[in-house]
């Protein structure tokens, strides 16, 4: 269990950090309260042992930042057990009310101290399962179940986060409208079950082209998302115009590749997509007039002929 231990007596430290060694532990030091707050964010620690009374900040000051801290992250929390010399029923309430969970006396015994430190094990080890089983949800309440994608909620929610950082910072902005072209006939010809099976493997294709678009430039973001029926939508965040356009036509390529027949898709034969397109040089306004915009060039894509895109 990684312990942060906070105490700015040195002959306490040299004790404490001994004896909790001796049980497995691996402990990281901390002088007084404000270096604390700092180390916790630094080393996510299982366990806070808190001293009350420290210099620059007193332990109570010190839990109630660190739960400050934790608030701003979903399913974060830490035990914290204060240190001290006074168990009086006046510091135990000040410890409860400042975020504390337990309260020993720095003589606490050897084996009242292993025993606590074993419940806190369990309680770590317990923590570390509920945190990755809630991440776990969280992916699932985040994901189109037919496609893996991220759902238009996700979407929504993210797309929201990037445009504003782009609007404060004055960045680029690109977003890709996708349909695939004659769904509703491919779907009345070959059957709902093969056309699940097509929109899987279009959303591949896509979250495939957006990835490679990543890989080739570590400050252009970018992901897809499954925007509704047989739509699909492409965020590209911080992505000049070339690059938006760049990656438009490989998403196009990228499904007609997969050679998929469709027999009721024109002269064409097979899937495809066709996309609409817009970019903002720098990012302004509302994020809803960008999707108006790729909306009409997906229009104006689908009027020319379809497969193929049009920012």
């Amino acid at each position: 269990m990684k312990i942060l231990y906070v105490e700015d007596s040195a002959a306490a430290v040299l004790v404490m950090r001994r004896r909790l060694a001796n049980f497995g532990h691996d402990v990281v030091l901390a002088h007084n309260g404000q270096e604390a707050v700092q180390m916790f964010r630094a080393v996510a620690p299982d366990l806070v042992l808190m001293d009350i009374e420290m210099p620059v900040m007193n332990g109570f000051e010190a839990a109630a930042r660190i739960r400050a801290v934790e608030a701003t992250q979903r399913w974060a929390w830490t035990p914290i057990i204060f240190l001290t010399a006074s168990d009086t029923e006046e510091n135990l309430i000040t410890a409860i009310e400042a975020g504390g969970d337990d309260f020993i006396a720095k003589t606490v015994t050897e084996p009242v101290l292993h025993a606590k430190m074993k419940a806190m094990t369990r309680i770590a080890a317990l923590r570390q399962g509920l945190m990755g089983a809630n991440q776990k949800l969280e992916a699932l309440a985040n994901s189109d179940g037919l496609t893996g994608l991220c759902n238009r909620r996700s979407m929504d929610s993210r797309v929201d986060a990037s445009f504003a950082d782009a609007v404060q910072f004055q960045q680029p902005f690109g977003l890709l409208m996708i349909d695939i072209d004659n769904f509703k006939k491919y779907n009345d010809h070959y059957g709902h079950q093969q056309g699940d099976d097509c929109l899987r493997a279009v959303a591949c294709a896509l979250a495939k082209a957006v990835d490679i678009d990543n890989a080739t430039a570590e400050t252009e973001a970018g992901f897809a998302a499954r925007y509704g029926g047989e739509e699909f939508a492409v965020v590209l965040h911080m992505a000049s115009r070339e690059r938006t356009e760049q990656v438009a036509q490989a998403l196009v390529q990228a499904v007609r590749d997969l050679e998929i027949p469709h027999e009721k898709n024109a002269e064409w034969g097979r899937v495809t997509i066709s996309v609409g397109g817009a970019h903002l040089p720098y990012a302004q306004g509302k994020v809803g007039n960008l999707f108006r915009d790729a909306d009409a060039r997906l229009y104006q894509a689908k009027e020319a002929g379809r497969n193929r895109a049009e920012l």
